[in-house]
């Protein structure tokens, strides 16, 4: 009995131990061992030693003879350790580390330890062992069933994941089926809209077809229409054309005879036997008729093609030039007769006296050729003057021998050296001029420093690059001639667009004149060539020479055998007079102004006399006697001519 009483003291020690409070539950997370304290090595209680050595002292007592003692006086010595025990167990201390140590120090009883080892030595092995099967049956029935509720919550947890998964199975299968099925019913929709459409396209399709069958034939007939209409058209314009070239080519013939007929009125005409024969008027009247039909071939050139009245018209200038030559040849052969009768007459009157015969032989001749000159110098001029004329031509000759001076430099179509050369110098010679405007102000003597450097062999910048004329023999004589042929085509361009632009351009070129005297003179020789009335000069009509060739020689220009029109003609002779007045007049104001004016007002007054002397053309002479009055007038600084004219006509 008292060993099972100290069974039960044991067991109450250790459910009141760590392990013994241990609490199993079936809601254990799966991730968690559940017998993990079951599985852990087994060992003994820290209140094992205290529990024994309470056994053994008791023992030992119940040992030892004792005849006073009763079973009541023994039954609280057993009861004491057991509630000690719980005791301690509830109050959660080791007795092995705070009461037993302590006794044990204190009373230093080295013979009672000695004593309690030999007791545990026999009595340990039998209760030890008992206890400790004890322990392992009470941790393998927890650990038993522990596995048991872990495999029937394993079981149930298969079955519900079975159950759910058939469940998801089944659906998952309605679905396909209903899917499957709206598919087909959606595919036999579809498949009755699609031939439903296919029917209704076949239908409209076969309208289609017919009306694109008859709207073909409908074009087919259009365009034969068309087609005949055009070559209708084509036909007319082409009859109409080669009726205007005709007609055209009659006009160039009728005005190439019409200037040949003229040209047998010699205005100067004068008959060494008829002195009072004046041809004049005669002359006035071809070159009326002249201008008339020069006049009808541009306005015609402009329309494109002439009419058959603009062919009659110049038909009947033509009659006219006849009859004009005619009436004139009358005229001549009238006074031939005329003077052969008066001859006759003067030969009956031979026989008078000899001295008085002798003295009306000496004085009439002299009568005659005074009152010749007199006619000659009151008549109007269709010619220049010979000295005019040599000018002119001494002119050309020098602008001609510069061309050739730099024939190399122009035909170097293989060389690029060579080429690169002449695109730069050009361009340094042209592009300053070019900016020389009217609102030019300081920057005029900036080029003209500029442009007299270059002249000068200096080097220049000039787009980015250093140019000089001494890159290449011939550099000088090209830039020479380029710059005076821009000067004049500034006063083609700028000056007939903007009239006070002649101004600054005639300064800088007057400057550039006084200091390189050549290029005055190739300046001249291109104005004279584009502008044969800046001479004056009207140039006459050689046997040989084409129409557009002669166009040309007048001052007009032809593209494309079209000749322009005369209010562009007029307006760029205009520029150039214009230039031509301004650079007569004003000097280089930073130059040398002790010397003379490289072409000064002399020539001005002396071209303005000349002009006025000559025949008139139409439009043409009083357009450039207007440009160069009011480019002379508009500085007001012109001294006024020696003349027999009062001074307030030069300011009406």
């Amino acid at each position: 009995m008292e060993a099972r009483r100290l069974r039960w003291d044991t067991l109450a020690a250790l459910s009141s131990s760590s392990k013994g409070r241990l609490r199993y539950c079936r809601h254990w997370l799966q991730d968690e061992d559940i017998l993990e304290g079951c599985m852990s090595p087994l060992e003994l209680s820290p209140y094992s030693g205290w529990v024994l050595d309470r056994v053994i002292g008791q023992s030992d007592q119940e040992m030892a003879p004792s005849g006073s003692s009763t079973p009541n006086e023994s039954t609280p010595v057993t009861k004491q350790p057991s509630l000690e025990i719980t005791s301690a167990g509830k109050q959660g201390f080791s007795p092995l580390s705070s009461t037993a140590p302590s006794e044990t120090k204190g009373n230093d009883d080295c013979g009672l330890l000695e004593m309690d080892q030999e007791f545990f030595q026999a009595v340990l092995p039998s209760k030890v062992t008992e206890v400790e099967g004890c322990i392992q049956m009470y941790e393998e029935m927890h650990r038993l069933k522990g596995k048991e509720g872990l495999r029937q919550w394993q079981e149930q947890q298969e079955q519900m994941v079975r159950a759910v998964y058939d469940l998801a199975s089944e659906q998952l299968k309605r679905f396909d089926e209903l899917k499957e099925l709206k598919q087909h019913q959606e595919f036999q929709d579809l498949q009755e809209v699609m031939e439903k459409s296919s029917k209704e396209a076949q239908g409209q399709q076969e309208k289609l077809k017919e009306e694109h069958r008859h709207r073909a034939k409908v074009l087919n007939l259009k365009l034969r229409e068309a087609e005949q209409q055009r070559q209708c058209q084509e036909e007319l314009e082409r009859q109409r054309k080669e009726e205007g070239q005709e007609r055209l080519r009659r006009l160039y013939s009728i005005q190439e005879e019409v200037l040949q007929l003229n040209q047998q009125i010699d205005p100067n005409y004068k008959h060494k036997d008829l002195p009072r024969i004046d041809l004049s008027a005669y002359s006035n009247r071809g070159n009326q008729i002249c201008g008339l039909v020069s006049g009808l071939i541009r306005t015609t050139s402009e329309k494109g093609f002439p009419t058959q009245a603009d062919v009659a018209n110049t038909e009947r200038a033509l009659q006219e030039m006849r009859g004009l030559i005619s009436r004139m040849q009358q005229e001549i052969a009238a006074a031939v007769e005329e003077k052969r009768r008066k001859e006759e007459e003067e030969a009956k009157q031979k026989q008078k006296e000899l001295q008085k015969k002798e003295q009306t032989k000496a004085q009439t001749p002299a009568p005659a050729q005074q009152a010749g000159g007199k006619q000659q110098k009151e008549g109007l001029q269709v010619k220049a003057e010979e000295s005019t004329m040599q000018w002119y031509q001494q002119l050309q000759d020098a602008a001609e021998q510069c061309v050739a001076a730099f024939s190399g430099i122009s035909n170097c179509k293989d060389n690029n050296e060579v080429k690169k050369i002449k695109t730069d110098l050009q361009k340094a010679a042209t592009i300053p001029v070019s900016q020389i405007s009217r609102i030019a102000g300081s920057q005029l003597r900036e080029i003209f420093d500029k442009i007299n450097n270059l002249l000068s062999g200096k080097t220049v910048q000039s787009g980015g690059r250093s140019v000089s004329v001494t890159q290449h023999p011939q550099g000088l004589d090209f830039v020479y001639y380029k710059l005076a042929e821009k000067f004049v085509n500034q006063g083609e361009e700028e000056v007939a667009s903007h009239r006070d632009a002649a101004f600054p351009i005639a300064v800088v070129a007057s400057g550039i004149w006084e200091m390189h005297p050549r290029v005055g003179d190739l300046f001249l020789a291109h104005l004279h060539r584009k502008c044969p009335y800046a001479v004056p000069f009207y140039p006459a009509l050689k046997e040989g020479t084409s129409m557009e060739e002669y166009q040309r020689m007048l001052g007009y220009q032809v593209k494309d055998s079209k000749v322009e029109e005369q209010d562009h003609f007029l307006k760029r002779m205009s520029g150039m007079i214009r230039l031509y007045a301004a650079i007569i007049q004003l000097r280089w104001p930073y130059g040398n102004k002790q010397g003379p004016h490289p072409h000064g007002l002399h020539y001005g007054w002396r071209w303005l006399a000349q002009m006025l002397n000559m025949e008139p053309l139409a439009d043409v002479t009083a357009t450039l006697l207007y440009g160069f009055l009011e480019g002379c007038l508009q500085q007001k600084e012109i001294p006024l001519p020696k003349g027999t004219l009062q001074s307030s006509f030069w300011r009406s």
